[in-house]
C-alpha cells in the first residue's frame, strides 16, 4: 500500500517526509518544531515540520515583512494573481486527494457521518412540523384559509433565505461554525414557537426557525464531502441522504404518539393554552439540539483551512483524521507522513495601494473574486439551476398534492354519508349527545335544550328556534343559514357570529362565550392517525431508493442516476390518473417517493463536486434557495387544482421531470474527479 501511495504522490516534491528529510540532510538544518529532539525518536516521527511564520513576512503573501509597497505591487496585476491562485487550488486539490487516501476511511468519517446526519435529520423534521400541527393549530388560533396557507409556506420562505445566507457564510467563516450558528437559531425559535400563543408571533418564530435550518443541507454535504476520497464520495454522500428520511419518520412517529393525546395539555384561564401539538413542536427541536452538542466535538473542515491559507490548522486536523482511523484499524504505530501541504495564496482585500492608483485597480482585489464567483455560478451551473428549479416544483408539489387528494377523497366519502332532515318539528327535547354530519331544512324547534354537546359538520337552513337554550356547546364546521332565533339563550358556547349566516336574532342573548377556537379533541382521531400514517409510509418508501442510489452512485455515475431516476419518475406520474381511492393514492405516493429520491441524491452529489471549494457552500446555498422557491410555487400551483382536475398537476409534474431528465445530460459527469 505504501508503494502505491508513493507512486501517487511522486509528482509533489518536498511535501512528504522522505523528500523533506533529504532536503534537511543536505542543508544540515532542522525546523522549529523538531529542534532539540533526536530525529530517530518515534514520538516525533511524522511531526509537522513547520512553515514560515506570520512575523517572518507572510511568505508568499506580501513579498516582504509587512511591506505595503510590496503588497501593492503584487496586486497590480490582478489577472496574474488570480491565475496563480487557481494554480495553487489545482495543486492543493491533487495533493489533498492523495492525503485523504493516506488517512483512509474509517472511524472518523463514520463519527462525522452520524453527527452531520443529525443536522440533516433536523431539516427533514422541519419540513413536516407545520403540516402535522396545522389541523390542531388552526382551531387553537382560529386560522382562516389564507392564514393556514401562509403558515404552510412560511417555513419554505425561511429556508430559502437561510440557504443563501448560511451557504455564503460557510465559505467565509467555516463549515462547522456556520452550521452551529444556523442550528442554534433553528433550535431557539423552534423552542419559542411551542409557547407563543398568537398567530403572528408563531408565524414569525417558524419563519426564523426555517432561516436557521436552511443552512443545513448546503453546509452538511459540503462539510462531509471534504473528508471523503473520490472513490467513497458518491456512495457515502448518498448514505448521508438517508438521515433526511429518518427525520421524516421521526416527525411522523412523534406526531402519531403525541398530538392525538390531548390529555397532554394545560391552560391558564382562557388566555394561555398549551395543548399536545405544542409538545410535538418542542420534541421536534431535539435533533437540532443534539447536532449542536455533537458538532462541538468535531473539527472544522481542513480543506476550508487550506483554501484560506491556514496550513497549521489544516495539517493538524488531517493528522487527527489519520491517527483516529489508524488506531481504530489496529495500526496505532502508523505515522502521518505528510509534512507540508500546499496552501492557496490569499488576496488581501484591505491592502492600501495608494490614492494615486486608478479606482478600478484599487478595488480590483475585491471585485475580481466577486465577478469570478458569479461567472462560475453561471458557467458551471446554468443547467443545474434550471434542473434544481424544475425538479422541486414537481416533487414538492406532488408530495403536498398527494395528502390533499387523500383528504379530498375522504371528504367526498364523508359527505356521501350526510343525512338530510326536512320540515321536522321538535318540541321540549333535550339534546345532550353528539350531532354529526347532518343537514336540517325548514325545521321548527320549540323550547328545546342543547346541553354539553358537540356539533360537527352540522347545517341548519331556513329553520326557526323559539325559546331554545344552548349551553356548553362546542362546534366544528357548523353553520346556521337563513335561520330565526326567538327568545333563545346561548351560554358558554363557541357559536360565534360567523356561524350565523343571514340569520335573525330576536330577543336572543349570548352569555359567557368561549374565547378562542376550542380544540375538538375526540372527533379527528381517525383522520389524524391517517395523516401521520400516510406521511410515515411515504417517507419510509424512499428507503429502497436511498439504498439503490448509494450502491450504484459510484458505479454507474451521477448523470445516469439523475437522468434515469427522473425518467422513471416521469413515467410513474401518469399512473396517478388511476388513483381514485385512499389505498390507491397511498400506493402511488410510495412509488413516486421511492423512485424520485435517487435523482435527489445524485443532484446533491453533483452539486458538491461541481463547484470549487472556496465557493462550494455559496453555490450550493444559492441552488438550494432556488429549490425552496420552486417548492413554494409547486405547492401553490398543485393545491389550487385539488378537487378540480388531476390532468393539470400530472401533466405539469411529468413535463417538469422530463425537462429535468434532458437538462441532466447537459451537466458534466463528476465521478472519479478530485474535489476541486
Amino acid at each position: 500500500m505504501e508503494d502505491g501511495y508513493q507512486n501517487r504522490t511522486a509528482f509533489i516534491k518536498g511535501y512528504y517526509r522522505s523528500d523533506s528529510q533529504a532536503a534537511n540532510d543536505d542543508e544540515g538544518g532542522h525546523s522549529d518544531s523538531t529542534e532539540g529532539h533526536d530525529e530517530d525518536d518515534e514520538i516525533y516521527e511524522g511531526e509537522y515540520q513547520g512553515i514560515p511564520r506570520a512575523d517572518s513576512g507572510k511568505g508568499d503573501l506580501a513579498g516582504g515583512p509587512g511591506s505595503i509597497t510590496a503588497g501593492a505591487q503584487q496586486f497590480k496585476d490582478v489577472g496574474a494573481s488570480e491565475a496563480a491562485r487557481r494554480k495553487d487550488q489545482e495543486e492543493l486539490a491533487q495533493q489533498y486527494e492523495t492525503i485523504l487516501q493516506e488517512c483512509g476511511h474509517g472511524k472518523f468519517q463514520w463519527t462525522l457521518y452520524f453527527v452531520l446526519g443529525l443536522a440533516l435529520m433536523a431539516d427533514g423534521v422541519e419540513i413536516f412540523v407545520v403540516g402535522f400541527v396545522l389541523p390542531s393549530a388552526e382551531k387553537d388560533m382560529c386560522l382562516s384559509e389564507p392564514s393556514k396557507s401562509m403558515l404552510g409556506l412560511i417555513v419554505y420562505f425561511g429556508m430559502m433565505v437561510g440557504a443563501f445566507l448560511w451557504g455564503a457564510m460557510a465559505d467565509r467563516i467555516g463549515r462547522r461554525q456556520s452550521l452551529i450558528i444556523s442550528l442554534s437559531i433553528n433550535s431557539i425559535f423552534s423552542f419559542f414557537s411551542s409557547f407563543v400563543q398568537g398567530y403572528s408571533t408563531f408565524l414569525f418564530c417558524r419563519l426564523l426557525s426555517g432561516v436557521g435550518i436552511g443552512g443545513s443541507i448546503p453546509i452538511v454535504f459540503s462539510y462531509y464531502s471534504e473528508f471523503l476520497s473520490q472513490e467513497k464520495r458518491g456512495e457515502h454522500l448518498s448514505w448521508l441522504c438517508m438521515f433526511w428520511m429518518i427525520g421524516g419518520i421521526y416527525a411522523s412517529a412523534m406526531a402519531w404518539a403525541i398530538i392525538p393525546h390531548y390529555g397532554w395539555s394545560f391552560q391558564m384561564g382562557s388566555a394561555y393554552q398549551f395543548h399536545s401539538w405544542r409538545v410535538f413542536v418542542l420534541v421536534c427541536a431535539f435533533p437540532s439540539v443534539a447536532a449542536i452538542a455533537a458538532l462541538n466535538a468535531m473539527p472544522e473542515s481542513p480543506r476550508f483551512y487550506l483554501e484560506n491559507g491556514k496550513h497549521d490548522e489544516g495539517w493538524m486536523i488531517l493528522k487527527q483524521v489519520h491517527d483516529t482511523n489508524m488506531r481504530a484499524k489496529g495500526y496505532p504505530e502508523k505515522v502521518f507522513t505528510v509534512t507540508t501541504i500546499k496552501t492557496v495564496k490569499q488576496v488581501d482585500e484591505l491592502v492600501d495601494i495608494g490614492t494615486d492608483t486608478p479606482v478600478w485597480q484599487r478595488y480590483s482585489p475585491v471585485t475580481v473574486p466577486v465577478i469570478s464567483h458569479i461567472y462560475i455560478l453561471l458557467n458551471c451551473g446554468a443547467s443545474s439551476i434550471c434542473l434544481v428549479f424544475k425538479k422541486p416544483c414537481s416533487y414538492y408539489g406532488l408530495t403536498v398534492w398527494f395528502p390533499d387528494m387523500i383528504k379530498y377523497i375522504q371528504k367526498q366519502e364523508y359527505e356521501s354519508r350526510t343525512k338530510t332532515f326536512t320540515k321536522e318539528r321538535v318540541e321540549h327535547v333535550t339534546f345532550n349527545f353528539t350531532l354529526e354530519n347532518q343537514v336540517h331544512r325548514d325545521g321548527y324547534y320549540f323550547n328545546d335544550k342543547f346541553l354539553s354537546l358537540k356539533m360537527k359538520s352540522m347545517v341548519f337552513e331556513d329553520s326557526v328556534f323559539e325559546e331554545c337554550y344552548f349551553e356548553d356547546v362546542t362546534s366544528t364546521h357548523t353553520f346556521f343559514r337563513n335561520c330565526t332565533f326567538i327568545a333563545s339563550l346561548f351560554y358558554n358556547t363557541d357559536l360565534f357570529k360567523y356561524r350565523f349566516i343571514n340569520c335573525k336574532l330576536i330577543n336572543s342573548t349570548f352569555l359567557h362565550n368561549k374565547e378562542g377556537c376550542m380544540l375538538d379533541f375526540s372527533d379527528d382521531f381517525n383522520n389524524a392517525y391517517m395523516i401521520y400514517f400516510v406521511n410515515f409510509l411515504g417517507t419510509l418508501a424512499v428507503l429502497p431508493g436511498n439504498i439503490v442510489s448509494a450502491l450504484l452512485m459510484d458505479k454507474i455515475g451521477r448523470l445516469r442516476m439523475l437522468a434515469g431516476s427522473s425518467v422513471i419518475s416521469c413515467v410513474s406520474c401518469f399512473f396517478l390518473m388511476f388513483g381514485n381511492s385512499e389505498s390507491g393514492m397511498i400506493a402511488l405516493l410510495c412509488l413516486f417517493g421511492g423512485i424520485s429520491i435517487a435523482s435527489w441524491n445524485a443532484l446533491d452529489v453533483i452539486t458538491v463536486e461541481l463547484y470549487p471549494s472556496d465557493k462550494r457552500t455559496t453555490a450550493f446555498g444559492f441552488l438550494n434557495a432556488l429549490c425552496k422557491l420552486a417548492a413554494v410555487l409547486g405547492i401553490s400551483i398543485f393545491q389550487s387544482f385539488v378537487g378540480i382536475t388531476k390532468a393539470v398537476p400530472i401533466l405539469f409534474a411529468g413535463g417538469a421531470l422530463a425537462a429535468g431528465s434532458f437538462l441532466a445530460t447537459k451537466l458534466p459527469e463528476t465521478r472519479g474527479q478530485v474535489l476541486q
